[in-house]
């Protein structure tokens, strides 16, 4: 997505149909996005519903393969596919990547997570390919290990301003460990799930706003302000709000494929939205801490965030025994 503040918008959404059939490439081709994404949940939805892996399903079972492994070689394969669609924009340096999380049962296990993520990148053998970690003090110090290694990192579902210094910080640690510093990663801020848990229509933006405003100032190397999960769930709200509300200078956003159709049909200017006035900010918090308590949201969100990837990975084994 070409625009002169170097604002990208990317999908939130694999399936093997959709990628086979060019309809992701047409988006691509068309200019609309230049990455997309998976987590547990994306996966679920795609391989509980969908007839395009049942062939394979059955012949992996057929060959006595564990359900664990079943899931790796179907997702490996969706990535795979979604990263050669989007190399060419990679090589062009306009970004261009995918992601794949690591198995969320794994998450605070430090060791058996950098091994995963290391076989996994190797595995897909791309290089516009992303290790999806989530933002915990575990996740910490898999960042650091997998940048260190020269592995592009998506560091996920991060709520917090600290949580996303404490992944920058991580990011920088492992830079100034590797031989050399071309990991690309990206800081994905979760949105609009705080305005549903607050009644609001602002707080998600107002808290991504300060996060964004704060890594810009630190200036972290390689890494990027992503701002992730701006599907509305206010149907009084326009679908296409959030991505419009947080275009920024040198940011991403990843939406769903509803959200970037509407976004596309209304044709909306790209330009730089953010940073809000400190009047905004200040009107927006008080309002929310009228009645509620923004840090006990932000920490509620987080577990909610990482119990629900569990409970999506857990489906996808059960449904794969």
């Amino acid at each position: 997505m070409q625009n002169s503040i170097g604002f990208s918008l990317w999908l939130d959404f694999i399936e093997r149909d959709f990628v086979k059939s060019g309809k992701l490439k047409e988006l691509i081709d068309r200019g609309v996005i230049d990455g997309a994404t998976s987590n547990p949940a994306i996966f679920a939805n795609s391989i509980l519903t969908s007839e395009a892996y049942k062939s394979d399903i059955e012949k992996f079972k057929s060959e006595g393969l564990e359900p664990k492994e079943i899931y790796e070689r179907l997702a490996i394969e969706d990535i795979k596919l979604s990263a050669e669609e989007l190399l060419p924009l990679y090589k062009e340096g306009r970004r261009g990547f995918v992601s794949l999380e690591i198995d969320p049962f794994l998450a605070d296990n430090v060791e058996a997570s950098i091994e995963e993520g290391v076989r996994l990148y190797s595995e897909l053998n791309y290089p516009n390919v992303m290790i999806k970690v989530p933002a915990t003090d575990a996740g910490y110090k898999i960042m650091e290990e997998l940048v260190a290694k020269d592995i592009n990192v998506n560091a996920t579902l991060i709520f917090s301003m600290k949580e996303a210094i404490s992944c920058a910080e991580a990011i920088k640690r492992g830079q100034k460990r590797a031989e050399k510093v071309t990991a690309q990663t990206v800081l994905s801020i979760f949105v609009s799930r705080l305005d549903k848990a607050t009644s609001s229509q602002t707080f998600g933006i107002v808290n991504s706003n300060m996060i964004y405003k704060e890594v810009m100032e630190r200036g972290y190397k390689n890494t990027t302000v992503l701002f992730a999960s701006t599907g509305v769930k206010d149907p009084e709200l326009p679908e296409h709000y959030y991505v419009e509300q947080l275009m920024a200078n040198e940011t991403i956003n990843t939406a769903p494929l509803k959200t970037i159709e509407a976004f596309e049909k209304a044709n909306i200017e790209v330009k730089n939205n953010l940073p809000l006035s400190q009047s905004t900010v200040t009107e927006t918090l008080r309002a929310v801490s009228s009645s509620y308590s923004p840090p006990k949201v932000l920490t509620d969100l987080k577990k909610d965030g990482l119990v629900a990837f569990e409970n999506s990975f857990r489906d996808i084994l059960e449904y794969l025994k």
